[in-house]
């Protein structure tokens, strides 16, 4: 089979286009004849080694998994010997490693059925940020009429943020770019601000929840758009240095600066469960959330894809056409 694979950390040049063979299916497993997968911050992390106190979980000299991607939706080929959820033939989003390729494994608490109203590569925006998403308005505790800010709302984690507060009942702010503003007002935001023209932590105005997935302001500085009693959740590890990343701001000093505050401040380790994957698929079926693509590109050229992604904010996900 075709896949996407690096042999060591890196700029996008490191990665190649090469014949590999089918992956082997345990018995707890399913194996995905892959339609889509997806780019994200996760595939870049993962592809330069960075921040480098990730490398004992991702490999020291190389990565340990060394076909990128992990968002996937695609068909069933063959599941496992205990699986019984699934059969050859059904369409399904998950998590799986190594998915730029033309088939991936999936273990099957990572996998779920692929909600009829969307696209393969619609669905392949979903799992991971849909799940982080998720994750994170519930640990803000978001509530009917509070007002919740989106920092970097336009992006692939951002749009599905947007939607899902509001689907909590909160009334939501998003903060993207100036070209960005019609796309965010598009999938349902109360209100934008454009951080380009406005500083919207002057203490002018205050949110009762905010979620940062642009991960590059200073707290002292979030701390002044949150009220008094505020929640503050970091969403992601982006921003700060090569070594933690922006790990410290959210999962360190946030918590630490809370116990001398009255404003809850921290970050999201998210993690994908089955639970939260089936969750985030029912807010699709009901026609609450829209996966949001904002290129695609096919499986060669996904070295371009990362280096899109790098450029700067695209509008929504980035996904990787693999037939």
């Amino acid at each position: 089979m075709k896949a996407i694979v690096q042999d060591r950390y890196g700029s996008a040049d490191v990665l190649e286009l090469r014949d590999i063979d089918v992956p082997v299916i345990g018995e707890n497993d399913v194996l995905v004849r892959v339609h889509a997968a997806a780019a994200g911050p996760d595939v870049w992390h993962i592809m330069t080694g960075k921040p480098y106190m990730a490398r004992p979980v991702l490999g020291f000299r190389r990565p340990k998994v060394p076909v990128r991607g992990w968002d996937v939706a695609g068909t069933v080929e063959a599941v496992g010997a205990n699986i019984t959820r699934f059969v050859p033939g059904d369409e399904v989003l998950g998590v799986a490693e190594g998915s730029f390729a033309e088939y991936a494994i999936a273990p099957a608490d990572k996998v779920v059925r692929k909600p009829a109203r969307l696209s393969f590569e619609q669905a392949a925006a979903l799992p991971i940020s849909g799940v982080t998403a998720l994750q994170a308005v519930r640990k803000a505790d978001v509530k009917p009429g509070q007002d919740v800010l989106v920092i970097g709302a336009a992006g692939g984690v951002g749009t599905l943020l947007v939607q899902i507060a509001k689907a909590f009942g909160g009334r939501v702010t998003g903060v993207s770019s100036t070209s960005k503003l019609d796309l965010v007002r598009s999938i349902g935001a109360d209100d934008v601000v454009d951080y380009t023209l406005q500083d919207f932590t002057d203490g002018s105005r205050r949110w009762d929840v905010i979620l940062d997935t642009a991960g590059r302001r200073p707290l002292r500085q979030l701390r002044r758009a949150l009220s008094p009693k505020g929640t503050l959740v970091v969403v992601g590890g982006d921003g700060g240095g090569r070594w933690t990343g922006g790990f410290f701001r959210g999962m360190l000093r946030g918590p630490l600066v809370s116990l001398f505050v009255g404003q809850k401040l921290g970050g999201l380790n998210s993690k994908t469960t089955l639970e939260d994957l089936q969750a985030v698929a029912d807010l699709i079926e009901a026609g609450t959330v829209t996966p949001v693509v904002d290129r695609t590109f096919q499986l060669v050229e996904a070295p371009d894809a990362i280096r899109y992604l790098a450029q700067g904010h695209p509008g929504g996900k980035v996904v990787i056409d693999v037939g």
